[in-house]
């Protein structure tokens, strides 16, 4: 069996199947044209360059296509690459299907759904329910299949529903610590605020952006998906706590300059975006640390602020031994 690609190390041969994620056509300052490919697996991505590349490699080597690929690992500004010696189409009785590259949410569909369920049923105000359960329905089976995002975090299978779920489970963690909190605005924004993210992006496999993600974007296309849900369910989309609701999600982002229409002016929407926030960092930087030894600095990550991050090692968290703390506890 075939090593994945980031089981590979500095300086070792590459020889294995991957799936093309991303390519871009440039050109050498001679005017010679070439591939930067990304490839991809259940492991992890590795980028590298196709040099003097021709016609056909150009027509061929598209997203979504299974390859074969050799090479050497290396890298660049604290950055793996691969420097590729050959890349080509698989052949028949070798891997094909591009399913069998893409990486999935630590949570299987099923216990996703099962653990959603709750939240739903804990949206007391009951137009908000409805708009959430007809959005939701609209959107299957979609939205437990698509990534949360390209690049960055939770950009897997399942990705959006695992993102969705785990803004969902810190925000009851921060209702119950703050009285005052609308807990049902909370939990129908922090359901619907990416629910976008299933037309933004193309799927699991290779994602891309649609045209109508980039000339939309997710937050503006969820919003006019409320008023439309709402127009079908009888509902008018100015009253008040429709809204507030949409003034949720319209928020999310924080900043106009990340991609919110507004700035947060309610509590929820404040906390929804600080949520947003919290989980996404935490996924780039438990990904980032995970592919790095322990006593060593990940390569800088571009969307925390070009920050390294260091993985400690064991005895510099002073971890013990559960049985030693027992024992301990029994002493005394």
């Amino acid at each position: 069996m075939s090593k994945h690609l980031m089981d590979y190390k500095d300086g070792e041969s590459v020889d294995c199947f991957a799936l093309i994620k991303d390519v871009s056509e440039r050109q050498t300052k001679a005017g010679k044209p070439f591939l930067s490919l990304t490839f991809a697996d259940e492991s992890g991505e590795l980028g590298g360059m196709l040099w003097d590349s021709t016609a056909d490699d150009i027509q061929q080597f598209k997203p979504g296509v299974v390859v074969h690929v050799a090479g050497k690992r290396d890298s660049y500004r604290d950055k793996p690459q691969l420097n590729i010696d050959e890349v080509r189409l698989t052949n028949p009785g070798e891997p094909q299907d591009p399913a069998l590259f893409v990486p999935h949410a630590p949570e299987s569909t099923e216990q996703l759904k099962n653990d959603l369920r709750p939240y739903i049923r804990d949206i007391h105000n009951h137009d908000w329910q409805h708009v959430v359960n007809y959005m939701l329905k609209a959107h299957l089976p979609s939205f437990f299949t698509s990534p949360a995002a390209k690049t960055n975090h939770h950009a897997y299978a399942g990705g959006l529903a695992f993102h969705t779920l785990s803004i969902l489970r810190l925000a009851k963690a921060v209702c119950g610590l703050y009285d005052s909190i609308n807990r049902s605005l909370i939990y129908a924004g922090a359901i619907l605020h990416d629910l976008g993210k299933t037309v933004e992006l193309s799927g699991p496999v290779a994602t891309q952006y649609t045209t109508v993600g980039t000339l939309l974007g997710h937050i503006s296309i969820i919003d006019g998906e409320i008023v439309k849900a709402c127009d079908a369910l009888g509902i008018d989309s100015e009253r008040g706590d429709m809204m507030l609701l949409r003034h949720v999600v319209l928020a999310h982002h924080g900043l106009m300059e990340y991609g919110s229409p507004v700035t947060p002016h309610l509590l929820e929407a404040e906390i929804l975006h600080r949520l947003d926030e919290l989980d996404a960092s935490i996924m780039m930087v438990q990904s980032a640390t995970a592919k790095v030894e322990a006593g060593e600095f990940t390569p800088r990550l571009f969307a925390m602020d070009n920050r390294a991050f260091y993985r400690p090692l064991p005895d510099e968290l002073g971890t013990t031994n559960e049985s030693e703390n027992e024992d301990n506890v029994n002493k005394e």
